[in-house]
């Protein structure tokens, strides 16, 4: 009988980006490993996914010349690309996509528009930080997805899981080993 999954998502604290490149190096460990053998199903939905995730969030130097209504506008696109997708699969590639929607979820709790306290239903407006973390876990997913899809650069083959810094595309450099 095999172990228990000891996989636990970093805290929502360590920012969203953390939170997708963990989830990424878990989802390599376990292809390089063959734990998880993506059919062609999968590998064609991740893909797309990741297409579409590239359609919604565009390079960093272009997303912040934007207003912030229109990057939350694309963060929102992102959400629902994941949400689609994940309609449309089961088993590991659902529940690694519904695991990145999770750590992108504090997006639906933003707003752009200003608003009283009491009449916003709780949503606040993020920060510059936070657009461009949220930004660049989208990034990192696309990414992350992408390798899934073609099956290059494993774990064993990028340094992920042994500690090592990951560098997305878009520069952003975070640890795996938080």
């Amino acid at each position: 009988m095999p172990p228990h999954n000891t996989y636990r998502p970093l805290p929502a604290d360590a920012g969203m980006c953390a939170q997708i490149a963990y989830l990424s190096a878990e989802a390599e460990r376990q292809l390089s490993q063959h734990l998880w053998d993506p059919t062609e199903e999968d590998a064609a939905l991740a893909r797309k996914t990741a297409s579409g995730l590239a359609e919604a969030v565009g390079e960093a130097a272009t997303q912040e010349r934007l207003p912030v209504i229109d990057r939350l506008e694309h963060l929102r696109e992102a959400l629902a690309v994941l949400a689609i997708a994940l309609a449309r699969i089961h088993g590991p590639l659902a529940w690694y996509l519904a695991q990145a929607g999770t750590a992108l979820s504090p997006v639906l709790r933003w707003r752009a528009l200003p608003a009283e306290r009491q009449s916003s239903f709780g949503t606040v407006v993020p920060s510059p930080a936070d657009l461009a973390d949220a930004e660049r876990a989208v990034r990192r997913l696309h990414t992350a997805l992408t390798r899934a899809a073609t099956g290059t650069e494993t774990g064993a083959d990028a340094g992920i899981g042994t500690g090592t810094a990951d560098t997305g595309t878009d520069g952003y450099e975070g640890r795996f080993d938080i």
